[in-house]
C-alpha cells in the first residue's frame, strides 16, 4: 500500500466522519423516532472513521485490520442512510460508500 493510497483513505475517513456527524445532527433535529437507528449508526461510524484516520496518520501496524472494520461499519451506515430520502442521509450514504470502498482496498493489503 502506497503512502498516497493511505492518505486518500485517511481523507475519505475524515469526510465520512463529517458527513455522519452532519446527518446525526440533522436527524436529531427532525425528532422522528424512526431515525434512532440512523443516528446511532451515524455516531458509531463517525467515531470509527476518526479512529481509522488516526491509525493511518500515525502509521500503526494495525491499519489493515482497522480499515476492514471501518469498511464494515461504513457499509452498515450507508445501507441505513440509503433508506431515507433526506439530502443529509443521501450525502452520508455516499460518503460512507466511498470510505468503505477505499478501506476495503487498504484492508485487502493485509492478505496480499
Amino acid at each position: 500500500m502506497t503512502k498516497q493510497n493511505l492518505k486518500h483513505c485517511m481523507e475519505l475517513c475524515k469526510k465520512c466522519a463529517e458527513a455522519c456527524e452532519n446527518c446525526a445532527i440533522a436527524c436529531e433535529s427532525e425528532a422522528r423516532p424512526m431515525m434512532r437507528s440512523c443516528i446511532e449508526l451515524d455516531m458509531d461510524c463517525a467515531d470509527f472513521c476518526r479512529l481509522t484516520a488516526s491509525f493511518i496518520a500515525r502509521g500503526s501496524d494495525f491499519i489493515e485490520l482497522v480499515c476492514q472494520d471501518c469498511a464494515e461499519i461504513c457499509t452498515a451506515c450507508a445501507e441505513e442512510c440509503g433508506q431515507h430520502a433526506t439530502a443529509h442521509c443521501r450525502q452520508c450514504a455516499e460518503a460512507c460508500r466511498a470510505c468503505a470502498e477505499e478501506c476495503l482496498k487498504v484492508g485487502a493489503a493485509a492478505f496480499a
